[in-house]
């Protein structure tokens, strides 16, 4: 099953039209009736142009529409044509209309025969389409129907062919024929804001050896065009240049033309030279297309630099920005360090008098129960000594002397025994050491834990003595 894609591309390819809305716009006036469409076209395509009508000038421009080889879409402006007359063609009189009557009947008549064998055409081309949609080969109206029939290394691939062919028949005095696809060239010679050169070469027409050898590779001209412009060739033999010349409307060769890339994806046709030309004429219409273009090529250069001006502004202040905050996020990071260390600092410093401070109450805590127990203590040897007796013959007078100088004297029963002196001095809690012993000096005895159990009276104690508190070392 076909559609109107279909029919659009068909109506294309059978009228040669390029503009796809113009195309639409004739379709939908015949009710998208194919066979009625072409024999319409192809009937009034031999009309006699009236002097109102623009195509009859012979100086016209082209912008078109370019994009990954498909045709450019063209449509007419003032510029600049050389090569052809600029005389405005006088309207045919009734006379002339009536003797070319029967002309314009075999015409129309030859426009339906080619229409009805174009439909059968299209209606194949319509199941092939719909087979290929099936397996998803088909492309869709965004691709211009399925007029881009030239991948970019085909296309890169004729360019280098023409380039080497041309080398060969010409030599390599020539201009710097860029070998890739027409598309390329044309950004090419944006990116070096410079116009594009174009140069169709027809291999069979008798004009093009004399052309090329004598203008095309004349010294002189090919130093102006290397230094002027990005320079693209294409055989009209090759698909992409035969697609060219359709859309550069080549109608005399040798051809050649200077284009400019416009901005949304578009061209502008500024002079198109057709017929063979000297080089000193060549060099007039090129250096003269030179500087009607200087203001606007400076302009983009300037448009450009501005740009790169502004993006490299953008970059510094960029940086500039990513360094002051590299040094406010370095500056973030010391202060946050500095402040863990105070606070690692100050965790330490109050860990360690916490644990003074438990130390401390650890330490009160073991002098007190020291204290208590030694109350204890001795409160139970007090307790232990029992009243003091009265004096009597079997009771002992005991005198002990501090190394204070403080002396505590005590009554014992002669059967007393010597651990109960020390059990004395112990209750009085007159001195701190635990280890010191008992001693008399006339003559010296030290009661040492040996005599621990002897009574006072055994140990030569009785009826009274004077003993000194010794501290051991």
């Amino acid at each position: 099953m076909v559609d109107a894609d279909d029919k659009l591309a068909y109506f294309q390819a059978i009228t040669g039209l390029e503009d796809p809305d113009l195309c639409e716009e004739i379709l939908t006036a015949h009710g998208w009736d194919l066979e009625l469409a072409i024999s319409s076209f192809t009937t009034t395509a031999n009309h006699t142009p009236s002097p109102e009508d623009p195509s009859a000038a012979g100086a016209t421009s082209i912008v078109s529409d370019f994009g990954g080889g498909d045709g450019l879409r063209s449509i007419p402006q003032a510029s600049h044509q050389s090569g052809q007359s600029s005389n405005a063609v006088a309207a045919p009189g009734f006379a002339w209309r009536i003797i070319t009557l029967p002309i314009s009947v075999i015409s129309g008549s030859l426009g339906l025969i080619s229409g009805a064998v174009g439909l059968g055409l299209w209606a194949a081309g319509g199941v092939l389409s719909y087979s290929l949609g099936m397996i998803g080969l088909r492309a869709g109206r965004d691709g211009e129907a399925s007029a881009q029939l030239l991948s970019v290394p085909a296309v890169g691939n004729e360019a280098v062919q023409f380039v080497a062919r041309f080398e060969q028949d010409f030599g390599t005095r020539r201009p710097n024929f860029v070998s890739e696809g027409f598309v390329d060239a044309l950004q090419r010679s944006r990116n070096s804001f410079k116009l594009l050169f174009v140069y169709l070469h027809s291999p069979d027409h008798p004009d093009t050896p004399s052309f090329c050898e004598r203008t095309l590779c004349s010294e002189m001209l090919v130093a102006y065009i290397n230094e002027n412009f990005v320079s693209w060739g294409g055989s009209i033999r090759a698909s992409e240049g035969f697609k060219m010349s359709n859309s550069l409307k080549a109608s005399r060769y040798p051809f050649c033309a200077v284009v400019m890339a416009a901005t949304n994806q578009r061209i502008v046709l500024l002079q198109q030279v057709e017929g063979p030309k000297s080089p000193e004429e060549m060099l007039s219409i090129l250096n003269r297309v030179v500087e009607e273009s200087a203001s606007v090529l400076g302009a983009a250069r300037h448009e450009a630099e501005q740009r790169r001006i502004n993006i490299r502004l953008r970059e510094e202040q960029d940086a500039a920005y990513r360094a002051a905050l590299e040094a406010d996020q370095a500056r973030e990071n010391q202060r946050r360090e500095e402040q863990e260390r105070l606070e690692r600092e100050a965790a330490e410093a109050e860990r360690k008098r916490q644990e003074q401070e438990e130390a401390r109450e650890r330490a009160a805590q073991e002098a007190a129960e020291k204290e208590a127990a030694l109350a204890r203590m001795r409160q139970e040897k007090a307790l232990s000594l029992g009243a003091e007796p009265e004096k009597g013959p079997d009771v002992t007078q005991v005198v002990v002397r501090f190394p204070t100088g403080q002396r505590k004297e005590r009554r014992f029963h002669s059967t007393a025994l010597i651990q109960s002196l020390y059990d004395f001095v112990d209750s009085m809690g007159c001195v701190d050491a635990e280890n010191y012993s008992l001693v008399s000096n006339f003559p010296r005895v030290v009661y040492g834990p040996e005599k621990l159990s002897l009574s006072l009276k055994e140990a030569g104690l009785h009826p009274q003595a004077s003993l000194f508190l010794e501290l051991n070392s």
